[in-house]
C-alpha cells in the first residue's frame, strides 16, 4: 500500500511538473496556439496532392537504407583480388569500392535486399519529384505567392538528378565506369577550364584515382543535407502560404477545403508511407536492378555492352548520341559541339527555363494577384502545351539514348534510327504544342456547350417532322460549377501604331506579341456579365479588391 501511495505521489509530482514546464516554455514561445493551429488546418483531398508526399516518403527510405550501407561499403579505388563467393570473378584484380559492392550483395545479410530497395527508392524519388511538379507547372500553383516554392522545387530535381548519378557511380563496375568516362568528356568540352575541372575531379589523369573518393562525402553528406533542407523549407512554406486546391462548390480563392492535418490527414498520410515502404521493398526483393556482378570491374579500355544510364539522365545520354560530331577551332582553342551543346547547354537551358518560368508567364500576362485555385490544363493552353512539348522532346531523347538496342531489337540500322530520330526531336514537340493546344480549346468549347445546352443524356430524340436530336439533361451543380469557375483573361492592350516613341520600348513590344501569341485562340465564357464577375470573384486571392477584379475583367 506505501509503494502505491509514494507511486501515485510521484506520478502527481511528475504531471505538475511537465504542467509547469510546458506553461514556461508556452509563456515564451508559443507552443500551443502553435500546435492548435497546426493539428487543424485543412488540407485539400486529392490524388494529385500525393505526388509530393510519395516523393517525401522515398526520399526517407533513402536516408535510412543507405545509412544502413555505409557501414559496409568502401569508396576506395586501391586494388584488391577479389575473393569471395562470386566464382566467376576470383582472383580478378578489382577496386576495393567494387569488392565491397559485392560483399554488400553476397556476403552481408539482407545486403542484396537493402541495396536494391535503395536503388529503386532513388528511381521512384526522382520520378516523384519530376510528377509533381509537372502537376504544379500544369495546374498554375506555382504562382504568386508560390514562386519561392516553386525555386525550392526546381533545385530538389537538380539535386537529386546529382545525387543519382553520384550514387550510380561509386560501385566502380564497368556499367557505372562508362557513366563517369561520359561525364567526364562533358568536362573536357567546357572551354578553358574543361581540363581543370577533369583534373580537379578525376585527381589527375583520367581515371585517376579520388573520384569515387570524392562522390562519397557527396552522396551521403552534402547533398542529402541540402535535401532535407529544402524539404523542410518546401514543408513550412506549404504551410505557411495554405494549400491550393481544385474548383468545386464552397472552394474558392480566399479559403481550403479539406480534411484537418490531425488525424485524418496523418492517418492516410502515414498508410501512404507504408505502402510506399511496401512496394519499395517488393520491388527490392522480386526485381533485380543493378546487377554489378554481371557487368563486372571498370576497366578504361572497356565498354559495357548495351551501357545505358538510369532513366531521369537518359534524355541527356540520348541528345549525346543524335548531337553530330562537329568541333571548331577558335583562337587556339578546340571547341566541341558535341558534348557541349547536348552535355551543357541543353541542361543548362532546362533548367533556366524551369527556374524562370513563373517570372516569365506573369511578366507576358499582367497577373500580379495571388492564385490559390488550381487551373484545369485545357483553360492555360499555352501552358499545357509548353509542357506537353518538352515532354515529348524529352521521350525521343530517352527513346534516342538507346538507338543501339532499338536497332538490335528491330534490326533497323543504326544510321536510319539516329536520323529518324533527329528528324522526330525538331518536328515533334512543334507538333505536339500545336495539337494540344487545339485539344484544350476544343475542349473548352465542350464546357461552353454544356454549361448553355447541358450534357448528352445519352437518349436520342425524334421530332414530328423526322428530325433526330441528341437528348440533353443539366449539368450537376459540382460539375457546372467546375466548368464555369476559371480564370479569364485578355491580351495586354496593344502598344498604339505610329512613331517609334509612342510605340514603346522592344521589351514593351516582345511582352505585347508574348501575351497575344499565350491568348491565341481564346474563348469567351458563355456565362452572363454578372455570372461571370461572380466566378472571377470566387477564384481571386485575398490581396485583389472585387472592384479592381471586375475592372480587370
Amino acid at each position: 500500500m506505501l509503494l502505491k501511495r509514494t507511486r501515485v505521489r510521484a506520478a502527481r509530482w511528475a504531471g505538475r511538473a511537465a504542467h509547469r514546464s510546458f506553461r514556461g516554455l508556452d509563456e515564451r514561445l508559443p507552443l500551443a496556439e502553435a500546435a492548435r493551429t497546426t493539428v487543424r488546418k485543412a488540407f485539400p483531398d486529392h490524388w494529385s496532392f500525393l505526388l509530393g508526399e510519395i516523393a517525401l516518403y522515398s526520399l526517407l527510405v533513402l536516408l535510412l537504407t543507405g545509412t544502413w550501407l555505409t557501414f559496409f561499403f568502401q569508396p576506395s579505388m586501391q586494388d584488391t583480388v577479389y575473393a569471395g563467393p562470386y566464382a566467376p570473378l576470383h582472383g580478378l584484380q578489382v577496386s576495393e569500392a567494387y569488392a565491397s559492392t559485392l560483399r554488400i550483395s553476397f556476403e552481408v545479410r539482407g545486403g542484396l535486399l537493402i541495396r536494391q530497395m535503395h536503388h529503386w527508392a532513388a528511381l521512384l524519388f526522382v520520378f516523384a519529384i519530376g510528377a509533381h511538379l509537372l502537376r504544379v507547372f500544369l495546374t498554375g500553383a506555382f504562382r504568386r505567392p508560390r514562386e519561392t516554392n516553386w525555386v525550392v522545387g526546381v533545385t530538389m530535381l537538380l539535386l537529386a538528378l546529382v545525387e543519382g548519378f553520384a550514387g550510380y557511380s561509386l560501385p566502380d563496375d564497368l556499367l557505372s565506369g562508362t557513366g563517369l568516362r561520359t561525364a567526364q568528356g562533358i568536362m573536357l568540352s567546357v572551354p578553358v577550364a574543361g581540363t581543370y575541372l577533369s583534373f580537379f575531379a578525376f585527381g589527375g589523369e583520367y581515371p585517376g584515382q579520388d573520384i569515387v573518393a570524392r562522390l562519397y562525402p557527396v552522396h551521403i553528406l552534402l547533398v542529402p543535407g541540402l535535401l532535407v533542407g529544402l524539404v523542410s523549407l518546401h514543408l513550412l512554406l506549404v504551410v505557411h502560404l495554405k494549400h491550393t486546391q481544385w474548383a468545386g462548390p464552397g472552394r474558392t480563392g480566399r479559403n481550403v477545403v479539406g480534411k484537418p492535418l490531425f488525424p485524418h490527414y496523418t492517418a492516410k498520410s502515414a498508410g501512404l508511407f507504408f505502402l510506399t515502404s511496401a512496394v519499395l521493398a517488393a520491388l527490392g526483393a522480386l526485381a533485380q536492378i543493378n546487377p554489378v556482378w554481371a557487368y563486372g570491374p571498370y576497366r578504361t579500355d572497356v565498354v559495357s555492352t548495351g551501357a545505358q544510364p538510369d532513366w531521369y539522365v537518359g534524355f541527356l545520354e540520348g541528345a549525346l548520341r543524335l548531337m553530330p560530331g562537329v568541333e571548331t577551332r577558335l583562337w587556339g582553342h578546340t571547341l566541341m559541339w558535341n558534348p557541349l551543346v547536348p552535355g551543357v547547354l541543353l541542361p543548362g537551358l532546362l533548367f533556366a527555363g524551369l527556374y524562370g518560368y513563373p517570372f516569365f508567364e506573369r511578366w507576358i500576362t499582367g497577373s500580379h494577384g495571388e492564385r490559390h485555385v488550381c487551373d484545369r490544363p485545357r483553360n492555360r493552353p499555352a501552358r499545357t502545351a509548353l509542357g506537353v512539348a518538352v515532354l515529348t522532346s524529352y521521350v525521343v531523347l530517352l527513346l534516342a539514348g538507346a538507338q543501339d538496342i532499338i536497332a538490335f531489337i528491330t534490326e533497323i540500322s543504326v544510321q536510319a534510327i539516329t536520323w529518324t530520330l533527329r528528324c522526330a526531336v525538331v518536328l515533334l514537340p512543334p507538333l505536339a504544342f500545336w495539337l494540344t493546344r487545339r485539344l484544350c480549346l476544343a475542349l473548352q468549347a465542350r464546357d461552353a456547350e454544356q454549361l448553355v445546352r447541358g450534357a448528352e443524356s445519352g437518349e436520342v430524340r425524334e421530332s414530328v417532322e423526322g428530325g433526330f436530336s441528341a437528348g440533353r439533361v443539366p449539368l450537376p451543380a459540382e460539375q457546372r460549377y467546375v466548368n464555369a469557375v476559371y480564370e479569364v483573361n485578355t491580351p495586354l492592350p496593344r502598344q498604339s501604331a505610329g512613331s517609334a516613341s509612342s510605340r514603346g520600348t522592344w521589351p514593351a513590344r516582345l511582352r505585347d506579341a508574348l501575351s497575344r501569341w499565350y491568348y491565341a485562340g481564346r474563348l469567351r465564357s458563355p456565362l452572363s456579365t454578372e455570372d461571370h464577375l461572380r466566378a472571377q470573384d470566387m477564384i481571386a486571392g485575398p490581396d485583389e479588391p472585387v472592384r479592381e477584379r471586375a475592372d480587370r475583367t
